[in-house]
C-alpha cells in the first residue's frame, strides 16, 4: 500500500519507507503485512455501530504523523480502495462473514462506489494537488 503525504517524521515506523520524496509530496510504501501495521490496525478499530468493527481513515493517517489533508480526491480514492481490499481479506472480517455477518450494504459496494467515483474524476480531469 502507498500513501503520499506532504509531510511525514523524520523517523517512520519500521513498517513505512520513503519511495520518493519531491519537493511537496513524499510517496511511501506500507508493509501492510507487517505485525506492527496490524498491531496499529487493531489498536485503532472502534466499533462503527454494534457488532460493526472498523478504522476511521482519519485515525490510521493521523497516528503514523502523516498529514494526508491536501492530497487530490484521486490519490484519496486509491488509498481507500487499498484500505478496502486490506478489510476484505482481514481475518477478523473473514470470521464475521462466516458466522453470519451480513450488513445491507458490502465490502463490494463500497470498492463499487470508489470505482464510479474513479470514473467520475477521470472524466472531469481534477486537477491534482
Amino acid at each position: 500500500m502507498k500513501l503520499y503525504a506532504k509531510t511525514i517524521p523524520q523517523t517512520l515506523p519500521d513498517w513505512a519507507t520513503v519511495v520518493t520524496n519531491s519537493a511537496d509530496l513524499f510517496e511511501v510504501e506500507i508493509n501492510d503485512e507487517h505485525p506492527d501495521f496490524q498491531c496499529l490496525l487493531e489498536e485503532l478499530a472502534t466499533e462503527i455501530e454494534p457488532g460493526t468493527f472498523g478504522v476511521k481513515a482519519e485515525d490510521l493517517c493521523s497516528r503514523p504523523g502523516f498529514d494526508l489533508s491536501n492530497l487530490s480526491l484521486q490519490q484519496l480514492v486509491k488509498q481507500a480502495q487499498t484500505l478496502i481490499s486490506l478489510i476484505a481479506t482481514h481475518p477478523h472480517y473473514e470470521q464475521l462473514l462466516k458466522i453470519g455477518y451480513q450488513p445491507d450494504l458490502n465490502i463490494a459496494d463500497a470498492q463499487t462506489a470508489l470505482t464510479y467515483l474513479e470514473w467520475e474524476l477521470e472524466r472531469n480531469r481534477e486537477p491534482s494537488v
